[in-house]
């Protein structure tokens, strides 16, 4: 099969990872109405095309809290992305390494904080927000001894959304083991290279919690059972007494929201509604970007995801307002169709089309690309 775009890829891993896992990666919640807005809202997102600019030399590099990095991207966090390759999280790490973006280890991870660092650099991590205060600690000082240079708080998962594809692909709901052993027999490759060979299975951040025989039924009753909706954002204040770096706020959609953010001295936000995982029906982070940008730009970082499927889609969210962005989807069908290779052809990918878009907008660094390389009509 030919790759040429993150859309490959998604055809690709659709063929060669088992149903349930596929459907968990690429659906959204009950309808999916946001999931599909967060791709149409920034493709319709027109740019204004300039010619005869002098652009022969084209820097992609930026620098974000304090990092230079090759390009404004980051592997956004992703739960159980080590079941789509053998070790996935691992691989995926290395391959951004190698490109010179930072990676952030989701806190349902399969592989571990201290197994994934070694591979990242930069690393970050993703923390939720869950009723055990103590082990959220443990979780921090863990990140922070295996050398993370941020760490991103998500808030927009009080609970876990709708998800109507996971029920029928076998990630959850009646019969739900027996259903994913059966379509793993029927993907002999990911069988025989994730399922034999790339075992430990286990959510490596969650053994204190869940116990070494934990598995995919453990992780979906973890979270029900643990993620805590009394939260506010007073509640935070204890992150900054345990955390001295870099702090991302990740889930904000709403420019209130990210003034209480910048007003609990957050370094950074994440304009994101879950890739349309979570409330079905809010905005696109397309959408919402701007009025945020506006709200709190000046204060902190923003950073965006959501519907993020080329180059040319960095550059449009770049143009939005956000200083940077962080994959999710693209990298993890990346991962499943080619592993390590994937990833990192993904990357060069996202650069290519960067370049071009860049060139033909007519700006040659990422500090010049604003909403002036916005056609008139969306402006």
């Amino acid at each position: 099969m030919i790759i040429s775009s993150a859309n490959d890829f998604r055809e690709a891993a659709r063929r060669r990872v088992p149903r349930f896992l596929f459907d968990y990666a690429d659906g959204g919640a009950n309808a999916e109405e946001t999931l599909r807005r967060n791709v149409s809202d920034l493709a319709g997102v027109a740019l204004r095309q300039r010619v005869l600019k002098d652009v022969a030399s084209i820097d992609l590099t930026t620098t974000l809290f304090g990092q230079e990095i090759a390009l404004p991207v980051a592997l956004g966090p992703v739960g159980i992305s080590g079941m789509y390759a053998r070790r996935g999280e691992v691989q995926a790490a290395r391959a951004a390494a190698a490109a010179g973006i930072p990676t952030c280890l989701s806190t349902v991870s399969i592989c571990s904080i201290e197994e994934v660092s070694q591979a990242a650099d930069p690393f970050w991590f993703q923390l939720y927000v869950i009723r055990d205060r103590a082990f959220m600690r443990d979780l921090i000082a863990r990140a922070k001894a295996a050398g993370a240079r941020a760490l991103v708080f998500t808030v927009d998962m009080p609970v876990p959304g709708s998800r109507y594809r996971d029920a029928h692909a076998g990630m959850s709901g009646p019969y739900a083991p027996l259903r994913r052993v059966m379509q793993a027999i029927g993907r002999p490759r990911w069988a025989w290279d994730v399922g034999l060979r790339g075992r430990p299975h286990m959510l490596g951040n969650l053994l204190p919690v869940l116990g070494k025989d934990s598995g995919l039924n453990d992780y979906m009753g973890w979270l029900g059972r643990n993620f805590d909706p009394s939260i506010q954002w007073k509640d935070l204040d204890w992150i900054r007494e345990v955390w001295d770096g870099p702090l991302i706020i990740k889930g904000i959609l709403d420019p209130d929201d990210a003034r209480e953010a910048a007003a609990i001295g957050a370094d950074g936000i994440v304009v994101s509604n879950h890739g349309g995982r979570q409330l079905d029906g809010v905005l696109s982070s397309a959408r919402a970007l701007p009025a945020i940008v506006e709200a709190v730009g000046d204060r902190l970082t923003v950073l965006a995801d959501g519907g993020v499927r080329s180059g040319l889609d960095v550059a449009r969210m770049l143009a939005l307002g956000a200083r940077g962005v962080l994959l999710g989807r693209a990298w993890v069908y990346a991962l499943a169709a080619q592993g390590e290779a994937g990833v990192a052809k993904l990357l060069e990918l996202i650069a290519k089309e960067m370049t071009v878009a860049m060139t033909l907008t007519g700006v040659n660094r990422i500090d010049a690309i604003d909403r002036s390389i916005l056609a008139e009509d969306v402006r």
